[in-house]
């Protein structure tokens, strides 16, 4: 094996063989990968001065899991004999009933198939941080290398199946406190203490523990069909049309029912099934598009590089310039929220507060982070603060005086390569930096509520916008963990211009009769969150009516009666409507 791709072993003088998966960046298990794990594992075996294994991976990353691009292949050619055997062949045949015990050395990730060879292993050491998951479901698969099974004997069935439905990251600290790492140690230690182990083990002073013939995390028959029954019930809700959920609680099950050994043997039977779906195709489509925007020609081609972004001043203190600043706040990055008054400021400052708080309620944050945060907020009524900043992100209302005012305004104050963002939804890029001699500088950053919890973030770019400025928004971007796509700068941007067809065909269809509510309800059912006359998605029309996109059906149609608005007594009539016809 040449090249950048491949698995290295390396025999010391205790005897211990140190395997190292090869394959920058995040050493994917490619099937040169898979085979040369297979290589070493069965050399080590033979090999009479080699008495334990040591697995790791290099450059600081275990594992970021398998080569999606063999996915594609095997979409695009229909040939599931592309998927290499793993869960038997390396993981239970060589691994785990290997004739020498194994430790991995874990840094960095262990994901996907990453995390099921570690599982395989007999024990598992590791950096605190390193994040562990299991995210197949996300490609419309399950877990493919065994890990439906050894997970919940690890971990618990609750968490295991957590876990997995909603493909969640843990950290290795978590995982030591739940039992899937046995010990955590700083990276230099790493591989010295793995060795200590392996030998520990060989030696029988250690447990020789094999995951798939625990049942000690199961608890009863009569408690994991509870929880089974429990989590079937919400993957119905909330995936009621994907078939990776049920199928991989269908696979848990049968570990449970039957033992480990009949769950693996399911468990690759319908991975291999899954692969084939349509939904498996559409979603590997979504991986690769959510990559692929951050690619952007004649920016991200051109060997630029991006400029750290250290300060942001945040315009606008409600519940959008709010979400914005938290999204900053979480990622260590300081903010200057700037209000008008001492009344708004305080509201804005609650606001993020209060935000904060409901991401430690989820687990999403940590107390300690969520201080670290509010440390690095401060709050302005003036531009002052703005001297030192390396961005501006203005959500204030849309009104173009009144946004054309602050950024003449901030062009005075702020430095040269500070970058001027705005999070307008619906007004013209140009218009809004009409008055300032920093066209260059003037970008769209349009978030999407709550902006401290919405992944997408739109990075509106003009005819003048520096090429400098969208690498950085993007980068931006990446760091508050957002997914940034840049787009044109024209009515509806993407996602709201998407809607405008939605919204027009959802018209034309009352116009010939149908009736409203059966509509939302077909598209609720089809799993969109909700249809497209339900009160919450009231936007969609003042977003058409706006750029005169509304057919001539709106005004003489049941449509009407929505049109009041969304407040007060009009609100409660439609809602409590829509709870009798629609389930919510």
């Amino acid at each position: 094996m040449a090249g950048s791709i491949r698995v290295t072993m390396e025999v010391g003088a205790d005897g211990v063989a140190l395997i190292t998966i090869c394959n920058p960046p995040v050493n994917a298990l490619h099937p040169i990968i898979i085979q040369g794990l297979k290589e070493k594992y069965a050399e080590a075996a033979d090999r009479d001065d080699v008495k334990a294994i040591v697995l790791t991976g290099a450059a600081g990353k275990f594992c970021g899991g398998f080569d999606i691009n063999v996915f594609t292949k095997v979409h695009e050619t229909g040939d599931v004999s592309l998927m290499p055997d793993v869960s038997v062949d390396l993981v239970s045949n060589m691994m785990e009933d290997g004739k020498k015990p194994s430790v991995a050395a874990i840094q960095g990730l262990a994901l996907g198939g990453g995390l099921e060879l570690i599982m395989g292993c007999h024990a598992r050491i590791s950096t605190p941080e390193a994040q562990l998951g299991l995210p197949e479901l996300t490609l419309g698969v399950i877990p493919g290398f065994g890990g439906t099974q050894r997970l919940p004997r690890l971990v618990g069935l609750p968490k295991a199946i957590e876990m997995m439905l909603q493909s969640k990251f843990i950290t290795a600290k978590e995982g030591k406190e739940r039992g899937l790492i046995d010990a955590l140690c700083s990276p230099d230690d790493l591989i010295k203490i793995s060795r200590f182990w392996a030998l520990e083990i060989a030696n029988y002073r250690k447990p020789w523990i094999k995951s798939l013939g625990r049942t000690d995390r199961l608890g009863s028959l009569s408690e994991a069909r509870a929880v089974l029954s429990m989590a079937r019930q919400q993957a119905k809700k909330v995936a009621a049309n994907m078939p990776q959920h049920q199928a991989c609680l269908d696979v848990v099950e049968e570990g449970v029912l039957y033992g480990g050994q009949a769950g693996v043997l399911k468990e690759a039977k319908v991975f291999k099934e899954l692969v084939l779906s349509t939904t498996s195709r559409a979603l590997v489509h979504v991986f690769f598009a959510q990559r692929s925007t951050t690619k952007v020609p004649g920016v991200t081609d051109i060997q630029l590089k991006p400029r750290k972004i250290r300060k942001v001043a945040v315009i606008g203190g409600g519940l959008m310039g709010s979400g914005i600043a938290t999204a900053l706040l979480v990622s260590n990055i300081s903010v200057v929220l700037k209000e008008v008054n001492p009344q708004f400021l305080q509201r804005g400052q609650k606001t993020i507060a209060g935000n904060l708080e409901g991401l430690v309620k989820r687990g999403s944050l940590t107390k300690d982070k969520m201080s670290k945060a509010i440390s690095l907020l401060k709050g302005a009524l003036d531009y002052s603060d703005f001297k030192d900043v390396d961005m501006v992100i203005e959500a204030v209302i849309e009104k173009v005086p009144l946004k054309q005012t602050i950024f003449a305004d901030i062009e005075k104050i702020c430095p040269p390569h500070c970058i001027l963002a705005t999070n307008t939804s619906t007004i013209d890029l140009n218009i809004v930096g009409e008055k300032t001699n920093s066209q260059d500088r003037i970008i769209g950053a349009h978030f999407f509520s709550p902006a401290h919890i919405m992944p997408l973030l739109e990075i509106v770019r003009t005819e003048r916008t520096s090429p400098q400025a969208i690498l950085d928004l993007i980068t931006v971007g990446k760091m508050i963990k957002k997914v940034p796509v840049v787009v044109g700068n024209c009515t509806g941007f993407a996602v709201n211009r998407t809607f405008f067809p939605y919204g027009q065909a959802a018209h034309l269809l009352v116009s010939l009769g149908i009736d409203l509510f059966r509509i939302d309800r077909v598209i609720s059912n089809f799993g969109m969150p909700m249809g497209p006359f339900h009160p919450r998605c009231s936007w969609i029309w003042s977003s058409l009516g706006s750029k005169g996109y509304i057919c001539s059906c709106l005004w003489n149609t049941e449509f009407s009666l929505w049109s009041s608005g969304t407040d007060g007594e009009g609100w409660a009539a439609r809602k409590n409507q829509w709870k009798r016809l629609l389930p919510l």
